[in-house]
């Protein structure tokens, strides 16, 4: 979500930089009984990073691929400094990431994705958020968020590892923007987290946000509306499936009242073919960042496809388990963690999960890669 954190580069960002991450004052909504992630590495890039033409940052998804060991990096670059992009790299944990190459994401024309100053009349122009290796086509699916203020709602698209698209999704119109505002995806909060089933037949798409039309976005008084999770068939192209998924209100309020302050759903991933993690990502100015993961089951909520708009009493939202507050980790710091993925598993075949933050080119912040061994069962 670059544009509404690029606003922090003025004085309020830096005293949040310098404070690093915090606690979250809201309950623990317990696990129980011992700690689930345990951390094995940290690691950073280098701010402005050059690679092969392009600046390295704004990492809003990374996957894993188990065949040729190497990781791919989704950046949330506009198309501003180099077009739409993703790229792979090695990570021993506990050294510097190794990129090894770029790849530019293209339209059905073969074209890379313009940016907004150079944009066709009709063309989105993509906010990439989130990708996923379908490891049984070799095919990536991404996300964008959209481009709102020219219409266009929050996308999924398929593309070929080389960049070449396949297709992009159709999905409900419940997405869409309306002129007004009432309806549809706000800015910069539309599709932020992307799972795969493990039978590769299924896609999971978490808006960060809710809907216009389901509610408001969080405040450090209230949770706001809920997030909609859709699930995608492949085969088909088509949704079949949604669940309600209520985030946390803003954990800390800004060091200064009424200055800038969020929570949202910034990534979400299986643990197996119904259960999944839930990132949540939240910032208060010069406080700093809260990261709080969760599970849930999604056979736990109600089909919500069908509904025009989320309202209390017409739908039961999962139930969230607490698995792990970044805070307690020991991490160097916390930021504005968007990716997360499964990384080659430990000897002991433990999981390993993997995390990276989304610095928005900002020189206040940082490319963070975390890795964790993952305990299943509290």
């Amino acid at each position: 979500m670059p544009t509404r954190r690029r606003l922090l580069l003025g004085g309020a960002a830096a005293l949040a930089s310098a404070l690093g991450g915090c606690n979250s004052p809201l309950p623990a909504a317990s696990g129980g009984g011992r700690q689930r992630l345990h951390l094995l590495g940290e690691a950073r890039l280098p701010h402005r990073l050059a690679f092969r033409g392009t600046q390295v940052g704004g990492l809003s998804g990374i996957d894993y691929d188990n065949d040729k060991g190497e990781y791919l990096l989704l950046s949330d670059d506009r198309s501003d400094m180099a077009p739409a992009r993703f790229y792979t790299a090695r990570w021993a944990f506990g050294a510097i990431p190794e990129l090894s190459e770029v790849t530019s994401l293209r339209q059905a024309d073969g074209t890379t994705w313009a940016p907004r100053r150079q944009a066709r009349e009709g063309v989105p122009v993509p906010d990439p958020e989130a990708l996923r290796l379908r490891p049984d086509t070799g095919s990536i699916l991404w996300t964008s968020e959209g481009d709102e203020a020219r219409g266009f709602g929050p996308a999924l698209y398929e593309s070929r590892r080389d960049g070449s698209l396949l297709r992009q999704f159709e999905l409900p119109a419940m997405f869409e923007p309306s002129r007004e505002r009432r309806r549809g995806a706000r800015d910069n909060l539309g599709f932020e987290g992307l799972a795969l089933t493990p039978d590769n037949r299924h896609c999971w798409l978490a808006m960060e946000n809710a809907l216009a039309q389901d509610g408001a976005v969080p405040s450090v008084d209230s949770a706001g509306g809920p997030c909609r999770f859709t699930r995608v068939e492949l085969s088909s192209g088509r949704a079949v499936g949604q669940i309600a998924y209520q985030p946390d209100r803003i954990p800390m309020r800004p060091l200064l009242t009424g200055t800038y302050a969020d929570n949202g759903v910034s990534e979400i991933l299986m643990l197996d073919a119904h259960r999944m993690l839930v990132l949540e990502r939240a910032y208060a100015t010069g406080v700093g960042n809260s990261l709080r993961l969760y599970e849930i089951d999604t056979r736990d909520a109600t089909d919500t496809l069908a509904l025009d708009a989320l309202t209390p009493g017409n739908h039961r939202a999962a139930t969230r388990t607490l698995v792990a507050d970044f805070a307690t980790l020991g991490l160097s710091r916390l930021d504005n963690t968007e990716g997360m993925c499964w990384g080659p598993p430990l000897p002991d075949g433990q999981r390993v999960l993997v995390v990276v933050s989304d610095d928005n080119f900002n020189p206040l912040q940082v490319t963070q890669f975390a890795a964790f061994a993952f305990t299943d069962r509290p």
